[in-house]
């Protein structure tokens, strides 16, 4: 059964900030996750900004393209594949194929409410996702808390 995909709409936070509460879950988990931008210079700055923050939410991560990425408990990448990872947050418009799903525990797409653009291409990614079939499951900050605002395609 493919993984239902949770979209993050961001009001109150920037990307970084609700990324790395994130991947806090995530990791919670037990999860190896990957976080797939479109533009390595903003991955490079939110590599910056992860290890930025403060000492007692350090989230190990790396930038793809080391030579330990596939030891990295999170790793940041443009790559269109997610291979040995229970999770794919995307980030930035990048892209996520309803076919990857089925290797997926769960897929995150993480957007900024406060950019039109991002609003409305995760918009297309929830049609395109509902008409695939995926479950997905749409949670907004609005009010000051995470709210689960609507769903497709969950039981």
């Amino acid at each position: 059964m493919p993984a239902e995909v949770y979209f993050y709409h961001l009001t109150r936070r920037s990307v970084a900030e609700g990324l790395a509460m994130l991947l806090d879950r995530a990791l919670a988990q037990g999860w190896r996750v990957a976080v797939r931008g479109r533009d390595l210079a903003r991955l490079e700055r939110l590599d910056a900004d992860l290890w930025g923050g403060p000492p007692d939410a350090f989230l190990p991560h790396g930038l793809a393209g080391g030579t330990h990425d596939d030891r990295q408990p999170v790793l940041l990448t443009t790559a269109a594949t997610a291979t040995g990872r229970d999770c794919v947050m995307t980030i930035d418009g990048a892209d996520l194929d309803a076919g990857e799903l089925s290797d997926l525990r769960r897929a995150c797409i993480v957007f900024d409410g406060m950019d039109d653009d991002a609003v409305q291409h995760a918009r297309g990614q929830w049609a395109a996702l509902k008409r695939a079939g995926i479950g997905a499951r749409y949670w907004s900050e609005e009010s000051g808390k995470w709210a689960q605002k609507a769903t497709a395609n969950v039981d």
